[in-house]
């Protein structure tokens, strides 16, 4: 295929953008082309028909002059030897901030195990934040990557695959760019799971040669409908994606044969008003299937996305999804919060149900306050990322927008923080219902609070948002704070024996500034509730001590009998350490996972030889980073708990969690996960928690067969 020439991508922008400045983007073209110059691609080609290609995917979105140039120069402060300066200077200091937006984006490793995932996500909607043209340019990046990712490594392949379905496509859907997330995932799909898309793909063929030319009949049908009842309208008929399918047939768990489940039907009217007259007409003709129909013009999604879905059911049953809206409605519906740049005839489009981007982004992020525990961050934008909307209304007839799955608990927080915490019962359509009820769309629902009640442990298991998560959560800290500060003061001691050192309070004030807890109190709070490790806090005052020693073997090259470039992981369900007899097993996706010789697991596997891989620990000294689980036994007695702590310090073991499993008046059962060298360590610690008279009992945890999935 020949390379995109400027000619070629100005005449692209040119068809939406009459008044573009071809001279300033065929500039950036010979820019970023010298730039680049002797730079490849994994396929062989030279490296800038790259951002050629993404600048191209963002001309069908219709974006403007400056959203084009950054694409062509993405990757040139990163990978060349331009400057940010030069850029700025060049270009502009508007496409020099952006390029740097995109360059940051690229170096936030969203799914690394290494770096803490929540940061990165703060991070990430701190970018889109200043300019979400940023994301814009880093999800046509990410799709031109993925469209041309045969090139690469499998193992690279399954890892950029993993991350897209996880992060790029959500966040495109989230945005409204429906079209972008369903390829993303599509793509995606292609790479994890090739023998599902397959099957997804036989099966479809099978019911094309069963049904025939399905879209061409229905799509006629429609039109037939709308010229009676007088209606202007365009109809489309589509197949849908492999993934979603496969993701419609996970979700009711059982395989597809409705048409429902492999064609959707779009109708675009001339005014809102023809999409209700439409709607009738399609009503009229078809039988409604209830509760499958939502109306999206009268209430929007927050990204701005307009219309009216229903599904409806012909004679011989076949069922069929439609969805109407306005040209408008579906320009945003195509482009999402991208519409808000997009271009028609050479004008911005002034489109009236383009969402404001930053009011957009402030919606995302205004309940996330800069202090608030970055683990419960991530976990409330990722809720509310992947989330599709239930609208409630309140006794005098506010609309209140909830994730799908959401219970009156949620409700009440989205009220109010006080409500929420004060929540003894819900009535929904003046019905008394359990707190654990779903709600649906359109109910009503009213909240009773009574004086002097707060949240239950339960309720975590119950709620969906991540507000009410992160109140329930600190509304059980604040509960068990005075106990969990002083386990987190024994937890914090023993740890700092460890490496030498003692757990002052400039020591704990320094890591409680560092970890952004606020306080020291908040920082053993969390250190004694097991949100945070003892080996984070020790690692923030003195990352020497804790980074091990010259001569011990990186855990990485732990393990030989590997091909190179192989990696490794130990199995969760038995935790080997060094010195113990070791049996690889592959895993799609994964590398190699290290089973313990005598794991129950592997007579699960015993009929796939091919699988099994001749692997031993390396001989030598290793350091102190194999999380074991060890379940005890001990006295409910002042102190005990200390003394255990200390005991396993002077071993040389970090405690790196710690959970209380059952509490009797007498004993606690309880699960501590220390990191150990090896097998020797791990027998010296039971020795010596065994002689402590106030445990009761300790055993080496391990999993049983059913909790892990061989087929990953």
């Amino acid at each position: 295929m020949n390379a995109m020439t400027a000619d070629d991508l100005i005449a692209l922008v040119r068809n939406y953008n009459p008044k573009t400045n071809a001279d300033r983007i065929a500039e950036a073209h010979d820019f970023g082309a010298e730039m680049h110059e002797g730079q490849f691609r994994h396929s062989g080609e030279p490296y800038f028909t790259h951002p050629v290609e993404v600048a191209a995917i963002l001309t069908e979105q219709r974006l403007d002059d400056a959203t084009i140039i950054t694409a062509l120069l993405h990757d040139t402060i990163e990978d060349t030897k331009a400057s940010y300066d030069e850029v700025a200077r060049r270009f502009g200091d508007e496409v020099a901030m952006l390029v740097d937006g995109v360059t940051k984006l690229t170096n936030l490793q969203l799914s690394s195990r290494e770096t803490k995932q929540a940061e990165n996500f703060r991070k990430l909607f701190m970018a889109m934040s200043k300019d979400l043209r940023v994301i814009l340019v880093k999800l046509a990046d990410r799709l031109h990557n993925m469209r041309t990712i045969k090139a690469m490594r499998p193992d690279k392949q399954a890892k950029k695959a993993r991350e897209t379905m996880d992060i790029y496509a959500p966040l495109a859907g989230r945005m409204g760019m429906q079209w972008m997330r369903e390829e993303l995932e599509d793509l995606a799909f292609r790479v994890l799971n090739p023998e599902g898309r397959q099957s997804i793909i036989r099966r479809f063929i099978t019911l094309q040669r069963e049904t025939g030319d399905v879209i061409h009949r229905i799509t006629g049908d429609m039109r037939s409908e709308l010229e009676k009842a007088d209606i202007e309208a365009e109809v489309f008929g589509r197949a849908k994606k492999p993934y979603s399918i496969w993701r419609k047939m996970q979700e009711k768990d059982q395989g597809f044969s409705r048409l429902s489940d492999i064609y959707g039907f779009r109708i675009i009217t001339r005014s809102e008003e023809d999409c209700y007259r439409t709607l009738g007409a399609i009503h009229q003709r078809w039988r409604a299937v209830p509760g499958r129909f939502k109306d999206y013009i009268s209430q929007p999604k927050s990204n701005g996305y307009r219309s009216i879905h229903t599904t409806v059911s012909g004679r011989d049953g076949k069922r069929v999804e439609v969805q109407i809206r306005t040209s408008q409605m579906h320009d945003v519906a195509e482009t999402g919060v991208a519409a808000h740049w997009s271009y028609k005839d050479g004008v911005r489009s002034g489109n009236p149900f383009a969402v404001d981007p930053a009011k957009w982004i402030a919606t995302l992020t205004e309940q996330f306050d800069a202090e608030e525990d970055h683990d419960e961050f991530l976990e409330a934008v990722k809720l509310e990322m992947y989330s599709d909307q239930v609208f409630c209304f309140t006794p005098k007839g506010d609309v209140i927008k909830l994730p799908k799955g959401a219970t009156p608990i949620d409700y009440a927080f989205a009220i109010h923080t006080r409500i929420g915490m004060a929540c003894v019962g819900a009535k929904v359509d003046g019905i008394r219902v359990p707190l654990w009820t779903r709600l649906r769309n359109g109910q009503s629902v009213e909240i009773i609070t009574a004086e002097g009640q707060s949240p239950q442990k339960s309720w975590l298991e119950i709620v969906v948002t991540g507000k009410a998560k992160t109140a329930i959560r600190r509304s059980m800290r604040e509960a068990n704070r005075a106990r969990f500060v002083k386990l987190g003061h024994e937890l914090a001691r023993s740890a700092f024996e460890h490496v030498g050192r003692k757990a002052t309070d400039k020591a704990l004030e320094t890591a409680a500034r560092a970890l952004r807890t606020g306080s020291t109190d908040e920082l053993l709070a969390r250190l004694g509730a097991a949100e945070i490790t003892a080996h984070d806090v020790v690692q923030t005052v003195y990352p020497d001590l804790t980074a091990g020693e010259g001569d011990e073997i990186p855990a990485r090259r732990a393990v030989v009998g590997l091909q190179p470039g192989q990696s490794f992981e130990r199995a969760p369900c038995c935790q080997p350490l060094p010195g113990e007899r070791i049996i690889g097993i592959t895993y799609r996706g994964r590398g190699v996972v290290v089973h313990a010789a005598d794991c129950d697991k592997l007579g699960e596997l015993e009929d796939q030889p091919e699988r099994w891989v001749d692997v031993q620990w390396h001989s030598g000294n290793h350091p102190a980073v194999y999380g074991t689980t060890l379940s005890l036994t001990i006295g409910n007695d002042a102190g005990v708990l200390g003394r255990i702590c200390s005991l396993i310090g002077e071993k040389k073991a970090n405690i790196s969690d710690l959970e209380f499993v059952d509490r009797k008046p007498d004993f606690y059962q309880l699960d501590i996960n220390v990191e150990l060298r090896d097998a020797e360590q791990l027998h010296s610690l039971i020795l010596t928690l065994e002689a402590e008279s106030d445990v009761a009992a300790i055993v080496r945890h391990r999993e049983k067969p059913h909790s892990l999935r061989l087929d990953d």
